[in-house]
């Protein structure tokens, strides 16, 4: 049994200065179940307890290449000699933008932000003064970072679809309820649900904002055919569809979910994969939209086109683009799931897999989910209740049933052997835990 007296003691210090503990509300895991890294190297982690993980979180997703890449850091290192940020543009800028056009053709201009949570306001930002409307679609279980005008939800949990559509609510107090008018959702992979929508309100719709692969709600995906009717109703109402890639970007393929579904957004957002970790996030698209910016559109910030990230992210999407790190990730994501789902047909437990071998979402449920409503007809309390026996075991996941598996370039056969044995024991652990009436439910 694993001890986490250390990161204990941490959190009752931090949590003197810091709400929570820690500087983000997803890593607090609970008072006690808390962790605190002292180092990551490749494809795992250890805590101060000096417990070592095999890391499927990878900080959600920007670990591509692995924690602490020789190779990026190197990179990184010549990004520290030109000494920062100016408030003055510096040669890289071009280089990683020239970098990110070449992958993505809809990418026709670039502008850099931090995170995710940036490029996406700014995208927003930009549609609406394009098109001139401030209204906008989110899909439902779809996540596009923190600013007040995308942190609405379908309440799904304690939902009864005989009641009629979902609430939509806040995901946090202090949101302005004067937003809500502007917000729109609808379920994926349903085009009639949008047609509907744009037939009602497309005066006043700028934006539809879609995850295809939903990175936040376990990878659950758009069908190709969606996308396609999606793009073709948004050309046909003047509304700007902005493929959040966030997550997907330069992960999924050297050209994101776009390349995957065959369609070319009007702007897209990237972060996670760009620069093995280094923050830095971009918001890309068509020119004519791209050349709002500074012509009526502002867009900037202190600390954006840092010489460190960006010298980061020009390599690795040189090795992205360049070598076989893609290929191989998604190779080993195939075999992972071959080896759970032999592990979960031997003991009869329904299971599907979503997502993208790379970002990959498992659901106890025969039929994978097509939306986030259909979340509610699979076992989650069993994903649950296993996600802490794999914390224990040296598997760290997810513990939300809804975050997807991330994989990077050093995961290796040691790995893959490690996670399947590991998690083989989980399984059988959480069957023999679950009361009997839920351990029937898994095994029907």
């Amino acid at each position: 049994m694993r001890s986490l007296t250390k990161s204990n003691q941490q959190f009752r210090k931090a949590v003197s200065r810091l709400p929570l503990g820690v500087a983000s509300n997803f890593r607090y895991w609970g008072d006690d179940k808390t962790l605190y890294v002292k180092r990551g190297k490749g494809g795992r982690i250890w805590d101060i307890d000096d417990n070592e993980y095999i890391d499927y979180r990878l900080g959600y997703g920007p670990a591509i290449l692995g924690y602490a890449d020789e190779r990026v850091d190197e990179a990184a290192r010549e990004g520290m000699a030109i000494g920062g940020v100016f408030a003055l543009a510096t040669e890289l800028e071009y280089d990683v933008a020239e970098r990110i056009g070449k992958m993505v053709p809809s990418a026709e201009l670039v502008r850099f932000s931090n995170s995710g949570t940036e490029a996406v306001m700014a995208a927003l930002r930009l549609a609406r003064a394009y098109t001139g409307k401030d209204a906008y679609v989110v899909m439902e279980g779809g996540y596009h970072g923190l600013f007040n005008e995308v942190m609405w939800y379908s309440e799904i949990e304690d939902w009864n679809p005989s009641d009629g559509e979902p609430r939509i609510l806040p995901y946090s107090e202090g949101i302005p309820e004067i937003i809500k008018p502007l917000f729109h959702t609808v379920p994926m992979n349903d085009a009639n649900a949008v047609e509907d929508l744009f037939r009602k309100h497309a005066n006043d719709i700028g934006a539809f904002l879609i995850e295809p692969i939903m990175g936040n709600c376990c990878g659950i995906t758009a069908s190709k055919e969606y996308v396609g009717n999606v793009r073709a109703l948004c050309d046909r109402y003047n509304v700007m569809m902005i493929i959040d890639e966030v997550k997907t970007g330069f992960r999924v393929a050297k050209g994101g979910v776009q390349e995957l579904m065959g369609v070319n957004a009007d702007l897209c957002t990237f972060a996670k994969s760009i620069a093995n970790g280094y923050p830095i996030s971009v918001l890309a698209g068509r020119e004519d939209i791209m050349r709002k910016i500074g012509d009526g559109v502002a867009h900037g910030g202190t600390y954006t086109a840092h010489s460190v990230s960006l010298a980061a992210a020009k390599k690795t999407l040189q090795i992205l683009d360049e070598t076989d790190a893609l290929a191989n990730i998604e190779k080993y994501g195939l075999e992972l799931r071959v080896g759970i789902a032999k592990i979960l047909s031997t003991r009869n437990i329904p299971h599907s897999f979503v997502g993208h071998p790379a970002l990959s979402g498992l659901f106890f449920s025969d039929t994978a989910p097509s939306d986030y409503r259909d979340w509610l007809a699979t076992d989650y309390d069993f994903y649950d209740n296993m996600a802490p026996e794999l914390h224990d075991l040296g598997i760290l996941v997810e513990p939300d049933s809804r975050e997807p598996w991330f994989l990077c370039e050093a995961h290796d056969v040691k790995c893959l052997s490690e996670t399947l044995d590991k998690f083989e024991q989980a399984v059988d652990i959480t069957l023999r835990k679950l009361p009997s009436e839920m351990t029937a439910i898994s095994t029907a």
